[in-house]
């Protein structure tokens, strides 16, 4: 018996991850494609979503020639709009029976401000006033927060057809929805976030609507949990564009408004990649969120 329970255990067994299909949002880049590599390198088939086709075809097509066992898809969207939700969904479709696991993890950033250098009024009105446009309000908490409720509910059907299905992989894995928020959803130091009230507002609203939705779905037996992640290189954290990995890279010695424990150079594909596995692996874990972070919140001050 002992032979059979270490056969059980061993990693190579729990993260076989052939069989499953994933989509994630914002795939391509970032921490997307971090969670989207972790997922191929272990043998699932992976669609990432986002604004270009073009960029998308060349990163999956770079990861497809070295991959030998996973596949990456790439289909452009705007998951900002309920009509594209539901034609992704319809899409993948065609293509798949049904849907393993959804990573709605497409996120922009809602500017960075400067905070006031006095304490007046006139200049708080100066910068978190007259900068801040609706714009960067609405785009912000569409992309981060809306489009994740209108994928959500569009891939359900996807989501269901897996839990019933009769494949042996179906019986290992539950079927979840995994979203990306953000420490600063937590945070009540808004250095963390670049001093921006839109994301700051965006990623509390994922947050919550992780659990609330987590206790909707109990029903269906789908389960939804969250990635809060702190400082992680991508194209939004250093305003430069990756490369044909859709890798991007935190030059060492910068500097940040804000501490983390860790290192200024933030978390790694290989911090993230493991969380994305430990959550696509376990049955027992619902209405969660967890933070991976560094240690940034137990510096600034937060109500995670």
């Amino acid at each position: 018996m002992a032979d059979t329970i270490l056969k059980e255990l061993n990693a190579s067994k729990l993260f076989d991850l052939q069989g499953v299909v994933a989509v994630v949002t914002g795939g391509g880049t970032g921490i997307g494609m971090m969670i989207s590599s972790t997922l191929v390198a272990n043998g699932a088939t992976v669609y990432i979503i986002g604004p270009k086709q073009e960029d998308l075809d060349r990163v999956a097509n770079t990861y497809n020639r070295a991959s030998t066992r996973g596949k990456i898809h790439g289909i452009e969207g705007d998951v900002r709009l309920k009509a594209k939700a539901k034609r992704l969904a319809d899409e993948i479709a065609k293509r798949e029976e049904y849907v393993t696991v959804l990573f709605n993890n497409a996120g922009v950033g809602g500017g960075n401000f400067k905070r006031p250098s006095e304490a007046t009024a006139a200049a708080f009105v100066a910068e978190f006033f007259d900068p801040v446009t609706q714009d960067i309000f609405d785009d912000t908490l569409r992309v981060n927060a809306v489009g994740a409720y209108w994928m959500s509910l569009a891939f359900l059907p996807l989501l269901e057809k897996w839990k019933v299905s009769d494949d042996a992989v179906a019986r290992k894995f539950v079927p979840q929805i995994i979203m990306t928020s953000s420490m600063n959803g937590w945070t009540k130091d808004s250095a963390t976030s670049g001093v921006s009230y839109p994301y700051l507002f965006s990623k509390s609203a994922i947050g919550h609507f992780t659990s609330t939705l987590a206790h909707e779905l109990l029903p269906l037996g789908i389960r939804v949990n969250g990635i809060a992640p702190g400082l992680f290189p991508s194209e939004m954290s250093i305003k430069k564009k990756s490369d044909d990995c859709g890798v991007s890279y935190i030059p060492s010695g910068t500097r940040w408004g804000f501490e983390i424990p860790a290192g200024s150079t933030g978390g790694t594909r290989v911090d993230i990649g493991t969380l994305a596995l430990f959550l696509v692996a376990n049955h027992f874990v619902n209405g969660e969120t967890v933070l991976i972070d560094g240690g940034t919140l137990l510096k600034h001050s937060s109500s995670y």
